[in-house]
């Protein structure tokens, strides 16, 4: 069981290699996560100290494109499949899906709950 599990992840890595090296792939961020950022970090969360405009301007600068939350994206939550109740997990999964664009991923409830209702790339 232990093999399966290492090649499960060793393909998930070669495919994540492969589209991020992929040129003709548009690489985007959400508003959402930057939120989530700054919250957990103006909550002296212990093990997260991440400079949330740093990121944002390192993804902008990285050639990453920002997706805001738009009222489009809320109204799709209430038709979200039943997943775990993470809000900020909810309103990317809800953007991927109206926007047309693969969630990347290492969350586990994600992976399992949506690969029918977005596309979903495993991260390891």
């Amino acid at each position: 069981m232990e093999n399966a599990s290492a090649a499960s992840r060793l393909i998930a890595q070669l495919r994540q290699i492969a589209i991020l090296s992929d040129d003709s792939n548009r690489f985007y961020f959400s508003s959402i996560s930057i939120q989530e950022i700054a919250i957990k970090t103006a909550l002296n969360k212990p093990s997260f100290s991440i400079d949330a405009e740093a990121i944002t301007k390192g993804l902008l600068s990285a050639g990453y494109l920002e997706i805001p939350m738009q009222a489009t994206h809320a109204y799709n939550l209430a038709d979200l499949p039943d997943m775990h109740q993470d809000p900020f997990d909810r309103m990317l999964v809800s953007q991927a899906r109206i926007e047309g664009l693969a969630l990347i991923t290492n969350d586990g409830n994600i992976i399992k709950s949506c690969p029918d209702y977005i596309n979903v790339i495993e991260c390891c």
